[in-house]
């Protein structure tokens, strides 16, 4: 494995443990050069599936595009990291076990939101306001009343 400070191509293992779901191998190491330490998470390299966008293209499923969004939407928040990422490969899963070979942007975007409005509420607001494109400030109150009469 490459090192992402110093681009020396060996390293050694310090540490490997699974994550909560199993699904991916966390792994600590050390590069064998500069002795920085970095992280490395190792999954089971599956099929791809394609994403229907809103306006009708199509494009590889990108679990990092979720997850970027996800820091977005909770930037200043008290969400963790690991926190996002389990979420994202919980979608990621339901996704694959559909068995669907294509799937559209609108049916992730509310796999995600499902999910999101459990760890940050306002997080959940953020997304959903960039996801749903509000236009005005009506179809935002909306989505705060939702939010607040699931409660």
């Amino acid at each position: 494995m490459k090192c992402p400070y110093c681009d020396f191509p060996e390293s050694r293992v310090l540490d490997s443990r699974p994550t909560e779901d199993g699904a991916v191998i966390r792994r600590r190491r050390e590069c064998l050069h500069c002795n920085q330490r970095f992280t490395t998470y190792e999954k089971i390299e599956t099929t791809p599936f394609i994403v229907i966008k809103k306006d009708g293209n199509r494009e590889p499923f990108d679990a990092d595009k979720i997850l970027r969004g996800l820091i977005t939407a909770c930037e200043k928040r008290p969400v963790p990291l690991e926190k996002l990422e389990r979420l994202v490969n919980e979608v990621e899963r339901e996704l694959r076990s559909s068995l669907e070979k294509e799937v559209t942007s609108g049916i992730i975007g509310e796999l995600v939101m499902d999910r999101l409005k459990y760890v940050d509420e306002v997080a959940y607001v953020r997304f959903a306001s960039v996801y749903r494109q509000f236009k005005d400030i009506e179809k935002f109150k909306e989505e705060l009343e939702k939010l607040l009469t699931e409660k």
